[in-house]
């Protein structure tokens, strides 16, 4: 009868990590054992760092949404100017109580009364459409995106004398800080002979980046009281801006909010605005992790290949080692191991591969940018204008199971294989 043998004994290990060293004319397989190998690597890095980077794009782009625009924008349903005139108007007329009401609210960091309208902005020979917002300094300052831009130029405290504007609005019309530029709004002034357009000149004392390239290519701020003279909208507000604690649980506010600014209140988070967008990529992460699996899988396959040949190979030393008294137990562990060692230090060698590989993503995309001659990332269509990534834990946590599951799990068949193994029919043609 076999001796029993405590399960992985060091013996088990060193013949194990001895056939994975053995030469082809030794009987061993060391070339499916570095297929099998770079294989792991390779999709375990993939996962990485396609899960890194997918992280990042998302947490980018939800900061320059949340860090340039309101969380929470408060709207008014069309109530009657003056009863029985049959006129109406959006306009909020009580902005003031009503922003004092929501700053009120535990977790609303700031409320700040708004100013919303589109005009023609001119310099020499040049024009753009700009969406305008009417802000306060004070107000201006709390968006993160727009007072902490790192490409500032100008000084934002100069603002109540002119105007900001974005970075690409400005680099179109080839304007700087100090040149004075012509706003056009075609609903201006209202005279017996009807409606003309109004032409105000306002200085550019601010222009900053968002992050955000539509942001900064249409984006425009000018302050309170000058935007409701420009835009007719003397003792009123198109809005509320409203922002957050914690701007993933955006609805937790709503009722508190909605009851604060009083009957006829609309509300729109930026979730509503891009909620759709972030359920997209919410979908293509979870595609692209299947899809990644799926290799990772392929590749794990290679270990059974390898390890079946390794088993035909070394049919006489489990022969051998039957008849000296080694269990199917100890046969099955063996080999299961060296089917393990693979996917351990192939999931290891991964895993440095694809952390390297997130840490280093602005030296990659130069290298991609070198290759292609050109910018390989183009904010136009990307939103952003950079590629980030960020490692999470868990999305290492998932790549790495995964990797050392499949390899645990495929190497079981032919470790099996090997400790049902005749040592008879084994050494019978030895």
């Amino acid at each position: 009868m076999a001796a029993r043998t405590a399960p992985f004994s060091r013996f088990e290990f060193m013949i194990a990590w001895r056939y994975l060293r053995a030469r082809r004319a030794e009987g061993g397989v060391s070339v499916m054992t570095w297929i099998s190998l770079i294989g792991i690597t390779l999709g375990v890095a993939a996962l990485i760092a396609t899960l890194a980077v997918r992280a990042g794009f998302r947490a980018e782009f939800v900061s320059t949404i949340v860090g340039s625009n309101p969380q929470i924008t408060v709207y008014s349903a069309p109530t009657e100017v003056v009863e029985g005139s049959g006129v109406y108007s959006k306009l909020i007329r009580d902005y003031e109580a009503r922003t004092k009401r929501i700053k009120a609210i535990p977790g609303v960091v700031t409320a700040a009364p708004a100013v919303r309208g589109q005009a023609m902005v001119s310099f020499a020979d040049r024009s753009n459409v700009a969406d305008v917002y009417g802000l306060a300094l004070s107000d201006l300052k709390n968006i993160p995106r727009i007072a902490h831009s790192d490409e500032a130029q100008g000084n934002i405290d100069n603002f109540d004398q002119g105007i900001a504007m974005g970075i690409g609005m400005a680099r179109d019309l080839g304007v700087t800080v100090g040149d004075t530029v012509k706003l056009i709004s075609p609903n201006g002034a209202k005279t017996p002979f009807g409606t003309s357009p109004r032409v105000n000149a306002y200085k550019v004392e601010y222009i900053f980046s968002a992050g955000r390239y539509d942001i900064d290519q249409t984006r425009l701020y000018m302050p309170f009281a000058e935007a409701q003279s420009f835009f007719n909208r003397e003792g009123g507000a198109d809005e509320i801006d409203v922002d957050v604690t914690d701007p993933e649980r955006v609805g937790e506010w709503a009722t508190a909010i909605s009851d604060a600014s009083g009957k006829g209140t609309l509300l729109w988070t930026w979730k509503d605005a891009s909620g759709s967008f972030l359920r997209a990529l919410g979908i293509e992460d979870n595609v692209m992790f299947i899809i990644l699996s799926i290799l990772v899988l392929i590749a794990s396959m290679n270990i059974t290949s390898g390890l079946i040949m390794l088993v035909k190979n070394k049919g006489r030393d489990i022969g051998i080692l039957r008849t000296m008294g080694l269990s199917q137990g100890s046969i099955l562990r063996i080999f299961f191991i060296c089917g393990a060692f693979i996917g351990v230090i192939g999931t290891a060698a991964g895993l440095t591969i694809g952390v390297l590989f997130a840490a280093n993503i602005d030296h990659v995309m130069g290298f991609v940018n070198w290759l292609n001659g050109g910018d390989a990332w183009d904010p136009s269509i990307r939103g952003i204008y950079h590629l980030p990534a960020k490692l999470q834990p868990w999305d290492v946590v998932k790549a790495v199971s995964l990797s050392l599951s499949l390899s645990f799990v495929v190497t079981i068949f032919p470790a099996r294989r090997a400790a049902r193994m005749n040592p008879v029919e084994a050494l019978r043609y030895e």
